[in-house]
């Protein structure tokens, strides 16, 4: 049986992809540390997670590992020497980064290169899968010429009808230190497929999304928005009169994707990966849609500041990943994706 390993296995993409193979029939081990309740308290955690992923898959393996320890890495992956590699573990917030800039980098940046390290020295021809971030790009998105409509900015410029292509430049523009941190992580990933020929690639997500994402405030877009609708909490805009435009694409539609690259793997390849443009929608654009499905206002507070180097539009352009790999395609259309987080969280909220 073969064997995959997924760091970050309690978060939104790991889960989905401990599921998804475990039905295909993969031993399935992962690894996490539920750092995520450590950066956003009790709301980010994940442990409940965990446990359902305990309790559905036969024979799942929780490893209770910081991808920091660089000895407890090199120890797991030499001794359970896996098959495959999906890495989605990380600090996912951009505004929470400035705060704890060493934690950021030592898990974004760091831990990615442990687990490279680990995988050269020890499995190096297995595929090896880092979910990146469109925050690689930094704020350069936003020189684009721009067009303001009545609930969303789009691009002027129809060199981006499509959306923003992998060529797009990463330099000479404001990251983030969590866009900085993942970005070391990217080109780190990049290298070990160029230079040591692992067959590695940086998937840079769009607005990832679905049913298991634990939304909080400074991460979780969607999920997070819904919660607010659903327990009637106040949710705040900051900045671009929220218009602000992202493209979001379902943790099944990740999933399928990285499934495709494990079947023929190349090295050192950059994707990337949202949901495009037909799966975009402004901050006031999903605030209609989840008022249609809950049948309730959005109670919001619109703070005219926006989040530094944060992105007025942004939607990928699947053209490239869909010519290397034209087996994949989006499957969860906005709407479903929004009735599926909806439901998610009724549930959650009649448990508690």
């Amino acid at each position: 049986m073969k064997k995959l390993l997924v760091t970050g296995s309690s978060g939104l993409i790991g889960s989905e992809v401990c599921e998804y193979f475990a039905q295909k029939g993969w031993a399935i081990h992962g690894i996490d540390n539920n750092q995520r309740a450590v950066f956003f308290g009790n709301q980010g955690d994940t442990r409940w997670n965990q446990k359902r992923l305990e309790s559905k898959i036969k024979g799942f393996v929780h490893h209770e590992i910081d991808i920091r320890d660089r000895t407890a890495i090199l120890d797991l992956i030499d001794s359970l020497r896996p098959d495959a590699i999906v890495h989605t573990a990380a600090q996912p917030s951009h505004d929470l980064a400035a705060k704890i800039p060493f934690d950021d980098f030592d898990t974004n940046a760091v831990g990615t290169l442990n687990l490279l390290e680990a995988t050269r020295q020890f499995v190096p021809s297995v595929p090896f899968v880092h979910m990146s971030t469109n925050k690689v790009y930094g704020d350069a998105p936003n020189e684009i010429p721009m067009l303001e409509l009545a609930t969303r900015w789009d691009y002027a410029d129809l060199t981006y009808q499509h959306g923003i292509p992998e060529s797009f430049r990463i330099d000479q523009s404001k990251h983030s230190l969590f866009g900085a941190s993942k970005l070391a992580a990217d080109i780190m990933v990049q290298e070990y497929g160029r230079y040591f020929g692992l067959k590695t690639c940086c998937l840079r997500g769009g607005c990832l999304t679905g049913p298991n994402h634990s939304g909080v405030e400074l991460h979780g877009f969607l999920s997070y928005l819904v919660k607010c609708n659903l327990e009637d909490r106040t949710y705040k805009i900051f900045g671009y009169q929220g218009k602000q435009v992202r493209d979001n694409i379902h943790a099944y539609d990740v999933t399928r994707f990285i499934e495709e690259f494990m079947a023929a793997p190349r090295s050192g390849e950059v994707y990337n990966l949202g949901g495009g443009k037909e799966n975009t929608c402004s901050i006031l654009e999903a605030f209609e849609i989840v008022a249609a499905l809950t049948n309730k206002p959005m109670v919001y507070e619109y703070v005219p500041i926006n989040r530094e180097g944060d992105h007025i539009c942004y939607y990928s352009d699947l053209r490239k990943i869909k010519d290397h790999y034209p087996n994949w395609y989006i499957t969860k259309s906005l709407n479903s994706i929004f009735a599926d987080i909806v439901a998610a969280w009724r549930d959650e909220i009649c448990m508690n």
